[in-house]
């Protein structure tokens, strides 16, 4: 049975395999994150593999369909940061070491054994990046190289759901594919499908991310959450308190968590509704009502521009400490500066 992508990409499916026999060399798939954009250019990658395709999909019978799902195909290769790949995690741990949150250069220029190989497939090989916006710049200049002088029988894939993040260079030089974010009602019947029981607040939370929001059936995000917005709560907030408690919390999360908080914030403010919080809707009418919508947006603006650097600050416990003294001032009624929050 042919392998199908999920409900709401059907039609950039159809779309790309009516095309399958001319892509370009390099391509860039975008989307808002936890959408399955992965998972497409994974099926795309297998179909184009595939040794008895069905309507141009991947058969999953195969020879080559069997490589692909026990994960050794030889025409096929995943670059990807460092904790994203169990060996990753592991050899970093037997060097005593984080595991890297970045594609290096040293992940790009392993490819060039692979790229050197005779593809066993007439539609060649393929190497999928994933984050691309992850790439340093060492590891994006090695792969432009790459992208600006094709190697034969090679297709570069690139998934981002930063694509701003990435360098004009490397944008410029493949077709970019959109892949959108479903309706609320076709995702909210995924996710029920799939056991989970609020799909709504688990959606709200996610920007209506299906994938993202089945991440999230997770009982430690949840205790977290309610940590973090519960004590957000109070017209006073003591910050450094508040930042001993969350300081075990990863960082990444605790900057999601305050970026929707301010955001509902400014849209209670603005026009009488949340769109993340949905079960504290009437307590962030109640904080909002006193605020200065200016004020909101300069700190929200603040937490956004600090997405860059969450993954590696220097210092996580000052970078944390930083974040809740500032909304600590805003519900103060103070103007939050934005060097405040990062």
């Amino acid at each position: 049975m042919p392998l199908a992508v999920y409900p709401w990409h059907q039609a950039q499916w159809q779309q790309v395999l009516q095309h399958r026999a001319a892509l370009p060399h390099a391509l860039l798939f975008k989307g808002r994150e936890g959408i399955g954009k992965f998972d497409f250019v994974r099926k795309l990658a297998q179909s184009l593999a595939c040794l008895a395709p069905a309507a141009g999909a991947a058969c999953g019978a195969c020879q080559s369909c069997r490589w692909f799902s026990a994960g050794n195909h030889p025409d096929y290769r995943e670059v990807m940061p460092e904790t994203m790949r169990p060996a990753g995690v592991e050899q970093a741990q037997a060097e005593g070491r984080k595991p890297r949150l970045e594609i290096g250069v040293d992940e790009v220029r392993a490819l060039q054994d692979f790229i050197s190989l005779t593809a066993n497939h007439p539609n060649g090989k393929t190497i999928v990046v994933y984050p691309a916006e992850r790439l340093n710049m060492n590891a994006a200049n090695a792969l432009l190289k790459n992208l600006e002088e094709p190697p034969p029988s090679t297709r570069f894939m690139l998934v981002s759901h930063r694509p701003s993040y990435l360098p004009p260079t490397i944008i410029s030089r493949c077709q970019q594919i959109a892949l959108p974010t479903p309706q609320a009602a076709i995702a909210a019947r995924w996710l029920s499908g799939q056991g989970i029981a609020d799909p709504a607040l688990s959606l709200a939370h996610t920007g209506n991310a299906p994938l993202a929001a089945l991440a999230l059936d997770d009982s430690e995000f949840w205790a977290q959450r309610k940590a973090l917005l519960g004590a957000l709560t109070g017209a006073q907030v003591d910050a450094l308190a508040l930042a001993e408690r969350v300081r075990e919390f990863p960082v990444g999360r605790l900057l999601g968590w305050l970026q929707r908080w301010t955001y509902d914030l400014l849209s209670s403010k603005s026009i009488g509704r949340v769109r993340y919080n949905l079960d504290f809707e009437q307590t962030l009418t109640t904080l909002a009502a006193p605020l200065h919508a200016a004020n909101i947006a300069r700190y929200h603006r603040a937490l956004v521009r600090q997405q860059r650097s969450v993954n590696h600050p220097l210092n996580p416990r000052l970078f944390i400490e930083q974040l809740l003294l500032s909304y600590a001032a805003l519900m103060r009624g103070e103007s939050p500066a934005a060097e405040h929050a990062g």
